[in-house]
């Protein structure tokens, strides 16, 4: 079979190749540059442009696994910060992971218009996946009684994303981080709230 005689040293290489050029992707989109171009990329993860052609063919390749990464990343951020911290801690330190998943993916918007544009990701299919992860936060809060159970992870999403929206710009970063505030001050329940008649 092809796959085994491909030796194991060199897959283990690959991986680490692939995994750097998507870091040094990562914070060149997050440096907010013009125009990032694929050389500096492979010149900042220390690979030729051959290498980082064999494992993205196109820019719209890079930018669709990057994407892709950076969503699981955050998915999964739900569960390891529920772990370390209370669920509406959790929830808050949760929006800002989003915020900084939204530069990155502001920045190479152009790219990624065309990588939704070919059906390679779907935009629905982010979103249920991100409502998803809200959803863990949200039903470990309900249970704590700490974070209201009438809330829909769905319009969390949809809200973190107009915020993030609405303060584009880095200067922008500390009037969103205020109205993530509110936004997890309105989903906590307050502790007299239990108490208060039916």
């Amino acid at each position: 079979m092809p796959n085994d005689e491909i030796p194991k040293p060199l897959r283990a290489d690959a991986a680490r190749n692939r995994a750097r050029l998507l870091g040094a992707a990562r914070d060149a989109f997050a440096s907010g540059q013009a125009q990032v171009s694929l050389e500096s990329v492979a010149k900042q993860a220390g690979v030729g442009i051959g290498t980082l052609y064999r494992h993205f063919p196109t820019r719209e390749a890079l930018v669709e696994a990057l994407y892709r990464e950076e969503l699981a990343q955050l998915c999964s951020a739900a569960g390891e910060l529920l772990a370390v911290d209370s669920p509406e801690r959790a929830l808050r330190r949760w929006m800002d992971r989003f915020a900084d998943y939204a530069t990155v993916k502001r920045e190479m918007a152009d790219a990624l218009r065309a990588v939704f544009a070919s059906g390679a990701v779907a935009v629905s299919q982010s979103r249920e996946r991100l409502a998803a992860a809200v959803s863990v936060i949200l039903d470990a809060g309900a249970a704590a009684g700490t974070l209201r159970a009438d809330v829909r992870a769905a319009d969390v999403v949809a809200s973190v994303v107009g915020m993030c929206s609405a303060t584009a710009l880095p200067e922008d970063r500390e009037q969103l981080g205020r109205m993530l505030d509110l936004l997890a001050d309105a989903v906590r329940r307050e502790a007299t709230e239990a108490n208060r008649p039916a």
